[in-house]
């Protein structure tokens, strides 16, 4: 998704800072952008809701027409559906290539499968909303691993710490394995998906 706002004002907007180098601008400005950003009134439901919603879908950097695609197959499957649709926003191929470190940020990771960089078992794969299945492998295809940013990922420049448990990383080689479906409880995403299956449900 051709997201053309600044990060940081999205950011703002939204409460939680989307990228690392939001961090800073929003700890220096921690509310809503706007001449009234800092007098807004007390939300309404709908608006708290809403808000929620738009946190998910910006972090999984997704259109409206994908998230609520992904709501509706989330509703269709046995479980919690909130559970449902962080898992399966989460096993979007664009997503693990970020979490496993091979982009710095959830939008590099959409160019960079985007371009064709990618590989899932071994096939070129340049659908960001790819939905992964355990067991396949996913890497950086041998002949983009000489490029300088995939020279940096391979560094672990990118990883913060150990990567998730559902995956199984190899980030000098570029390779990564999905384990196993992800678990609410693992996923590092800011949200409340009950709000955001309330906003759905309406």
């Amino acid at each position: 998704m051709n997201q053309p706002r600044p990060k940081a004002k999205i950011s703002r907007a939204l409460g939680i800072p989307l990228t690392r180098k939001c961090v800073r601008y929003f700890e220096r400005r921690p509310f809503p952008p706007g001449v009234h950003g800092r007098a807004r009134k007390k939300p309404s439901d709908f608006q708290v809701r809403l808000l929620e919603k738009q946190r998910l879908r910006h972090q999984y950097n997704v259109s409206e027409v994908q998230m609520r695609r992904a709501f509706e197959l989330a509703h269709r499957k046995a479980g919690k559906t909130g559970e449902n649709l962080v898992a399966l926003l989460e096993t979007r191929l664009d997503a693990l290539v970020a979490r496993a470190g091979f982009a710095r940020t959830i939008y590099q990771a959409r160019q960079v499968v985007g371009h064709g960089h990618i590989t899932v078992d071994g096939d070129k794969v340049d659908i960001p909303s790819y939905r992964v299945v355990p067991g396949q492998v996913i890497a950086v295809r041998e002949r983009s691993r000489t490029k300088a940013p995939f020279q940096i990922a391979a560094a672990g420049a990118h990883v913060d710490g150990p990567t998730a448990p559902y995956l199984a990383t190899e980030i000098g080689e570029l390779t990564t394995t999905l384990l196993r479906r992800p678990e609410r409880r693992e996923i590092p995403v800011i949200c409340d998906e009950q709000l955001v299956v309330e906003h759905y449900s309406r």
